[in-house]
């Protein structure tokens, strides 16, 4: 791993790995789990000599269907932080999606040259300042919004709170610097959830999603759906498409992994909007799996941090390449040779195949 700027950044790193293996909550049984999930049934004597991974997004023409999630503050990662996710999505063909926490500006990533990129976004207690920072987003070139609904209030991260979080000096959330809203102080607990308690508003609603969309002609999507009730909610509020993410498993102990989530939201949808699977992606089988499930897409997070940790740039272009070539793999060796031709009856849940066990 290369050599990190300070104890700061090392011990961010450290943890975050540490949290993956040990899980502070229980991520590993409700993020991860999903690997096992499901099982194939693949299809055979199939021409898969050309395998067609292209998808259309939003209108957007990308050459996966593995788009990069929202991570805060990368430059506690790497010293170019944002700024290599940006250029290695971009050579990539897919999607970056930059945090409202970033250490990075929309201004600034937007100057790392062509992409197609999303912005995602919490919402403040002062309204104004919202309305700028999607104002700013929108004049950079960012194509739609993620809106992120469940968060409220931080949720319990004992790592963070042992380890008394906060940015390091040399750092900052960049696209709110400049602005009288304090900062990401050091505190007796965690100086993250202390920032979030102060500036985050917990009277979020879904009239919020439709002020939104007076401000902005970014499409919307809604992050942090995991049920078929807030689906048709969703809907009726206009949003463009759904996450269904359980914030990397850090926010609600017990929830389910994403994966078991999907196919809920999925019927509930009913088609009349695209539906996305955030977390648990470690492999071009998930990937797949998402996509049988109803997905139209997935979006990487952890990956893509501890990549851009051990390699900066390259390590981010290497991680989206390998999980390029395993979904390539997957598809061909299940007999499909573009993305409509993944479906359901490709794989077998839990539950089915509990049924399908004999009697004894």
């Amino acid at each position: 791993m290369m050599r990190l700027r300070s104890r700061s950044c090392l011990r961010w790193c450290m943890t975050t790995m540490h949290q993956v293996r040990r899980t502070n909550g229980l991520s590993e049984r409700t993020e991860r789990h999903s690997q096992g999930f499901c099982k194939f049934r693949p299809r055979i004597l199939i021409d898969v000599s050309r395998i067609d991974m292209t998808t259309t997004i939003l209108g957007f023409n990308l050459s996966m269907p593995i788009m990069i999630a929202p991570t805060a503050m990368q430059k506690m990662a790497h010293p170019e932080g944002e700024y290599a996710t940006a250029r290695a999505a971009s050579a990539a063909g897919t999607i970056m999606t930059l945090s409202s926490w970033a250490t990075s500006s929309v201004e600034e990533v937007a100057s790392t040259g062509p992409g197609i990129r999303f912005f995602q976004l919490y919402v403040y207690k002062d309204r104004n300042v919202v309305a700028q920072l999607v104002r700013r987003a929108e004049r950079a070139g960012f194509k739609a919004i993620a809106l992120t609904v469940d968060t409220p209030r931080l949720g319990r991260r004992e790592a963070d709170i042992k380890n008394r979080f906060t940015l390091p000096p040399f750092l900052t959330l960049k696209n709110f610097e400049g602005l009288d809203l304090g900062k990401m102080d050091k505190a007796d607990d965690s100086g993250l959830a202390s920032y979030v308690a102060g500036q985050i508003d917990r009277s979020l609603s879904w009239k919020d999603v439709k002020w939104l969309q007076t401000i902005t002609t970014m499409p919307i999507l809604v992050k942090g759906v995991m049920t078929a009730e807030d689906t048709r909610l969703a809907i009726q509020a206009g949003a463009a498409g759904i996450i269904v993410s359980n914030h990397g498993a850090r926010q609600l102990d017990y929830v389910p992994a994403t994966i078991s989530a999907l196919e809920e939201v999925v019927k509930a949808a009913q088609g009349r909007l695209p539906v996305f699977l955030d977390g648990g992606v470690r492999r071009g089988t998930d990937v797949f799996k998402a996509l049988a499930l109803g997905a139209s897409g997935v979006f990487i997070g952890r990956p893509v941090v501890f990549s851009l940790a051990a390699e900066g740039e390259a390590g981010v272009r290497k991680v989206l390449q390998m999980l390029r070539d395993e979904f390539e793999l997957t598809m061909a060796l299940s007999g499909c040779t573009s993305l409509k031709e993944i479906t359901r009856n490709h794989i077998v849940t839990p539950a089915e195949q509990n049924r399908l066990l004999p009697r004894l």
